[in-house]
């Protein structure tokens, strides 16, 4: 029997001041997430000397095999968010993933060190979803592609400091010293979330009444995928993170080969062009939460303009033989590249009901992730290995030109695709803004005849 909710009290976060702080915690645990994802990135080189790796060893270990796991593990725990105590589940992820973190450091061959980047990605599963949940709960629509934007310059904030950190760490001391550094703050960060973050009353935003089970990942998935625009956009995140993850998962290496630079200052220079990516982050959320109430189209526009952006300057970094004109144009790239996340969080939460949001991450999280995360570092790799023999420390060079230019055009036609159909798609979705009315689709009506198991 479903349990009832009615427009519970909202506790503290009748509070504006106490909103915007549960918002500023969860961008740290996001911060986390990717200091302890992108630390391995920095650590590439070194761990590629010391243990004898490839190209396609490297980018399974940083792409495929972690992101295979990280969607696998993500759906169920997505299915528990939608049901369950949302800040518990981030707890309880953030202690696994930063624990799995710092044992990473113990690994003595290439099988163990893929074992905890397992873990890692067991543990990430368990973060982004329920977090994304609680961030539209709380947030109206007109506010939610913001509050969503500064929640993922969490990637950013994360990356600086793992690059950073890890660079110089790496330099000086030890590769493994690195793992340990970043991995344990993350374990006490977790009690400052558990004590002073309270689970948030869901449909708070739109002051609606909630009732009923949570709907499954297919019964959200088939809602998702009813929508047009959200197939073609869902394609098109993948495919705009298959470039970002498989141009930074190699960007250090990139710079150590071909312009011969040390980890430790390579590592400080994308450090602040991962500011210039949070700023980049915030702008695509605000711009696209002003634009888009004069035309809802802005949810796809602003990140397919912002690809599209990104092509020229990317072409003058791997074409460049000076290195600090490169390292320059890496803000630049920083700040255009990284508008389109939150417009596409924002777009699928408004696609669909108060507890399909979680799922409804982790759907979109299961296609971005596979596409991008998984396939993005491990193609590269690979297309490095087999130019090496001609082009040989070139090679990864001339991989990265080749994939980048064909994936972004790629990416951009399917973002177009998607906003021809977005309107139609948004309008059939529930009138969640309304406090007294639920407007069903077909779809979503079919998922329970008897008891609303979406939206209100």
């Amino acid at each position: 029997m479903a349990d009832q909710a009615t427009r519970a009290n909202p506790g503290r976060y009748g509070q504006s001041w106490y909103r915007w702080y549960v918002l500023i915690i969860l961008t740290g645990v996001y911060t986390f997430n990717f200091i302890d994802r992108q630390i391995l990135v920095i650590l590439q080189e070194p761990i590629k000397e010391d243990m004898g790796l490839s190209d396609t060893q490297l980018g399974l270990l940083s792409g495929f095999a972690f992101a295979l796991i990280y969607v696998l593990a993500g759906i169920p725990i997505a299915r528990f968010a939608d049901k369950g105590n949302r800040r518990n589940i981030i707890t309880v992820a953030l202690v696994v993933w930063s624990s799995m973190t710092a044992l990473s450091g113990l690994a003595m061959n290439y099988a163990q060190l893929l074992a905890a980047r397992v873990g890692v990605a067991i543990g990430e599963a368990g973060g982004s979803p329920p977090a994304h949940s609680m961030i539209s709960d709380v947030f109206k629509k007109e506010q939610r592609a913001t509050a969503l934007s500064i929640y993922s310059t969490g990637i950013n904030f994360g990356g600086l400091i793992g690059l950073l950190a890890g660079g110089w760490i790496a330099q000086y001391m030890d590769w493994r010293i690195a793992f340990f550094v970043v991995g344990i703050p993350g374990v006490i960060y977790a009690l400052l979330l558990r004590f002073t973050v309270q689970e948030a009353p869901r449909g708070f935003a739109e002051q609606v009444v909630e009732t009923g089970d949570a709907p499954s990942m297919l019964e959200t998935a088939q809602v998702l995928l009813s929508r047009r625009s959200f197939k073609h956009m869902a394609v098109a995140a993948g495919l705009h993170a298959f470039i970002g993850y498989g141009a930074a998962n190699f960007a250090p290496s990139f710079f150590v080969r071909t312009h011969g630079l040390q980890i430790g200052f390579v590592g400080t220079w994308l450090a602040a062009a991962g500011i210039f990516g949070a700023l980049g982050t915030f702008l695509g959320g605000y711009v696209t939460d002003k634009l888009m109430q004069r035309d809802e189209r802005w949810y796809l526009w602003v990140p397919a303009l912002s690809t599209i952006a990104t092509l020229p300057f990317s072409m003058i970094i791997y074409n460049t033989g000076l290195p600090m004109l490169a390292l320059s144009l890496t803000f630049v790239t920083g700040l255009t590249f990284s508008m389109y996340l939150a417009p596409n969080l924002a777009l699928a939460h408004s696609l669909v009901g108060l507890r399909m949001r979680a799922m409804s991450s982790a759907v979109l999280f299961f296609i971005l992730n596979i596409i991008g995360l998984g396939l993005g570092p491990l193609v590269v790799g690979m297309v490095s290995d087999a130019l090496e023999p001609s082009f040989g420390k070139d090679s990864l060079r001339f991989s990265l030109i080749i994939v980048i230019v064909i994936v972004n055009l790629w990416c951009v036609f399917h973002y177009w695709m998607a906003s021809r159909t977005v309107r139609e798609d948004l309008a059939k979705a529930p009138n969640r803004e309304k406090p007294s009315e639920s407007v069903l689709t077909p779809e979503e009506t079919a998922l329970s005849p008897e008891t609303d198991r979406g939206p209100e």
